[in-house]
């Protein structure tokens, strides 16, 4: 068996700290052949830089995946396309710069990986998921053993849609965005492994990795206010999948759980 970590979205200072620290050890302990990363919020909460996405690379992370906050950072549309492992959602218009997938291999294994945002109550243009979905399959056929599709959305009936949608056709569909990691790790009829969010790598004691208060404030007068990261109870929190390398079919999936201490 083939063991992939996919990390949910790696959220400021904390998340890239307590990865720094724990991914090393992690990787041993579970005897991991890939590990993939969502690393949208890594840039004080919201986007990436090339520094940043190089040292998650360094920590022991093969490919990092992104998701609407892609642009959130300033330069980063010029540092995007040095990067050989790091994709933007495959779904974005195509004169958007970097990757629209990327290719790790281990022991001769490839496994392709790519990103689709969803359409509901995201606000960045984006072409059908599904649609895109399909495309992608097709463009990666001979060219992986396996497709890990990262699902970058809100809506959980659009995630588990588009699992069911793509079940039997890629190894893995696994959601990111919410920051909540969900009860739902199955592998569906046909051998795909799903999971509607792996929720956030960073700090729990928040509102989705920010500081409480100044959200509940906002909540109460909806007045505009600066919204730091958080620093309580850190974890990691993650997708461990199995995989079948003969028919590249997942036989497990369950939510890996990581805290300081």
């Amino acid at each position: 068996m083939l063991k992939l970590l996919f990390i949910g979205d790696i959220v400021g200072r904390p998340g890239r700290d307590i990865l720094a620290e724990k991914l090393p050890r992690l990787k041993s302990e579970l005897g991991l052949d890939f590990v993939v990363a969502n690393a949208e919020n890594a840039a004080a909460g919201a986007g990436i830089t090339g520094s940043l996405a190089t040292s998650i690379l360094g920590n022991g992370v093969d490919a990092i995946t992104l998701g609407d906050h892609v642009w959130d950072q300033r330069g980063w549309e010029t540092e995007i396309a040095q990067m050989d492992r790091v994709c933007r959602p495959a779904n974005l218009p195509a004169s958007c710069p970097g990757l629209d997938h990327v290719i790790i291999s281990h022991r001769g294994f490839r496994l392709a990986v790519f990103t689709v945002l969803g359409r509901q109550y995201v606000n960045l243009k984006a072409e059908c998921p599904f649609l895109c979905a399909d495309r992608m399959v097709a463009k990666l056929k001979g060219q992986a053993d396996a497709i890990l599709v990262a699902v970058h959305a809100e809506a959980t009936s659009e995630k588990i849609a588009l699992g069911w949608y793509l079940d039997g056709r890629v190894t893995a569909v696994l959601g990111t965005h919410t920051h909540v990691p969900t009860a739902d790790a199955s592998v569906l009829p046909k051998g795909t492994a799903f999971m509607c969010d792996v929720g956030m790598t960073g700090p729990y004691a928040s509102v989705l990795g920010r500081e409480v208060k100044p959200v509940i404030e906002r909540f109460l007068d909806g007045m505009p206010r600066r919204f730091e990261v958080a620093e309580g109870d850190v974890r990691i929190s993650a997708a461990l999948v199995e995989i079948e390398p003969a028919m590249a079919r997942a036989t497990k999936v369950e939510l890996v759980t990581v805290r300081r201490g």
